[in-house]
C-alpha cells in the first residue's frame, strides 16, 4: 500500500512539470502584450525597453520559463502587473473563497446526485427512472451561466427572497443561488454514474446470494452502496476539481470573489502574472486531487489491484 502511494506521487511530478509548461506557454500565446496596461500611450521605446527587462519579458521564452519555474518553486508567483501586489497574496484568498463555494456545491451535487441515481438503478426502465434520466440529462445540458441568470431573476428579481450576488460579509443566504447553479451539472453526471453503477452491481451473482441468504433489502443496499462508493468518489473528485477552475461564468455572474472571477479580470487586464499563477495553482489543485482520489479509492475498496 505505502509503496503504491510513493509511486503515485512519484509518476504525479513529471504531470505537474509538464503542467506548468502547458500554462505557461499557453498564457505567452495568446495574443497582446502584457504591459499595454500599465504603459502610457506615449511611452517612449526606452521605457518600454526597460519596463520589459524588468517583468523579465525581454528574454526568449525558454529562458523566462526556467525562470519563472524557479521562482514558482519557492513560493514566487511574481507581482501583479496591474496592482503591484504579489500574485499569491491576491491568489490565497481567491481560492479560499472558491473552495467554499466549490464545497457546498459537490456536497449538495453528491446528497441529489446519489439519492436520485440510487432511485434510478433501483426503478430501472420504469416511470421514476425515465424521469430521473430525462432530469438528469437535462441538468447536465443547462449552462451554468445561464441557470444562474434564472435563478437571479426568479428568486432576486421576482420574489426577492435571496440576494444575488457577493459574499454579503459570510452570509449564508448568499451563497444558496451558486451553490445550486455549480451544482446543477456535477449532480447530473454523479447521478448517471450512480445509476449505472447500481444496475451493474445488481447484476453480479453476489447481490442474489445476499438475497438467498435471507437478508433484508436494507442491508443488500449497504453492500451496494458499498461497492458503487469508489466510482462515485472519482466522479466527485474530478468534479470538485473542475468546479475550482470552471466556475469563472458563475463566479462572474454572482459576482463571487474566487478564483474564476479573478480570471476574468485577470483576462480583460491582461495581468499576465496573475494569469499564469492563478491557472497553475487550479491546475496542481487538480493534479492533487487526481492523486487523493487514486489513494482514497485504494482505502476503500482494497480488492482493486494496483501496480
Amino acid at each position: 500500500m505505502l509503496r503504491y502511494v510513493i509511486h503515485r506521487i512519484f509518476y504525479t511530478l513529471p504531470i505537474a512539470i509538464g503542467v506548468s509548461l502547458v500554462c505557461f506557454a499557453l498564457v505567452h500565446l495568446a495574443p497582446g502584450d502584457p504591459l499595454s496596461a500599465i504603459l502610457p500611450e506615449n511611452a517612449s521605446p526606452q521605457i518600454i525597453a526597460e519596463i520589459r527587462a524588468a517583468y523579465g519579458l525581454d528574454k526568449p521564452l525558454p529562458v523566462q520559463y526556467v525562470i519563472w519555474l524557479g521562482k514558482v518553486l519557492t513560493g514566487d508567483l511574481g507581482a501583479s502587473i496591474k496592482t503591484g501586489q504579489p500574485v499569491l497574496r491576491e491568489i490565497i484568498p481567491a481560492v479560499g473563497n472558491s473552495l467554499i463555494l466549490a464545497a457546498a456545491a459537490i456536497c449538495l451535487a453528491f446528497a441529489a446526485g446519489s439519492v436520485l441515481g440510487g432511485v434510478a438503478g433501483y426503478t430501472r426502465n420504469r416511470v421514476l427512472d425515465r424521469v430521473v434520466t430525462s432530469t438528469a440529462i437535462t441538468g447536465v445540458s443547462l449552462p451554468h451561466y445561464w441557470v444562474g441568470m434564472v435563478l437571479i431573476v426568479l428568486f432576486s428579481v421576482e420574489l426577492g427572497w435571496l440576494p444575488a450576488s457577493g459574499m454579503g460579509g459570510g452570509n449564508w443566504q448568499n451563497m444558496i443561488l451558486p451553490t445550486i447553479t455549480l451544482a446543477v451539472i456535477p449532480a447530473g453526471i454523479i447521478a448517471r454514474s450512480v445509476r449505472a453503477s447500481v444496475i451493474e452491481i445488481r447484476k453480479q451473482e453476489f447481490v442474489q446470494t445476499l438475497y438467498a441468504k435471507g437478508l433484508d433489502g436494507r442491508r443488500v443496499l449497504q453492500h451496494v452502496a458499498k461497492n458503487v462508493a469508489p466510482t462515485v468518489m472519482a466522479v466527485m473528485g474530478l468534479q470538485f476539481a473542475q468546479m475550482l477552475g470552471g466556475s469563472i461564468l458563475v463566479e462572474t455572474v454572482f459576482a463571487w470573489p474566487g478564483t474564476g472571477f479573478l480570471l476574468n479580470a485577470a483576462i480583460f487586464t491582461r495581468d499576465l502574472p496573475i494569469l499564469q499563477g492563478t491557472i497553475l495553482v487550479l491546475a496542481m489543485i487538480f493534479v492533487a486531487m487526481n492523486l487523493l482520489v487514486d489513494i482514497l479509492q485504494m482505502f476503500v475498496d482494497p480488492r482493486v489491484k494496483r501496480s
